[in-house]
């Protein structure tokens, strides 16, 4: 990949792992102009977003040790995926990085 898109892409790939409301403007922001970095972060944020969502609704029925291991490992994931953005790197999440570029390869 060329350093000038991810230069290009990197501020928008940074504000997709901001909340739901970062993600919405970093679509928004990439909808006219493609940037395939861009992009691979948003793929990203949205598994991690969804998988946030999974992880909330399952502590509320799983021991609380074992919802707070599981949110805490999403939050690992964020941040993996975060430190990816600021460094300019198409670095796929751990364990499910692979399957969110394929499910949502349409963005």
């Amino acid at each position: 990949m060329q350093n000038n898109t991810v230069s290009e892409g990197k501020t928008n790939a940074i504000i997709a792992y901001l909340w739901w409301i970062g993600l919405i403007i970093a679509v928004i922001l990439n909808k006219d102009k493609k940037n395939y970095f861009t992009s691979f972060h948003i793929r990203q944020a949205i598994g991690l977003l969804l998988l946030s969502l999974v992880a909330n609704l399952a502590y509320k029925f799983l021991p609380h040790t074992a919802g707070y291991l599981l949110n805490l490992g999403v939050f690992v994931l964020w941040v993996i995926g975060l430190i990816g953005a600021f460094n300019g790197e198409e670095k796929e999440v751990p364990l499910l990085g692979d399957k969110f570029q394929e499910w949502f390869k349409s963005i």
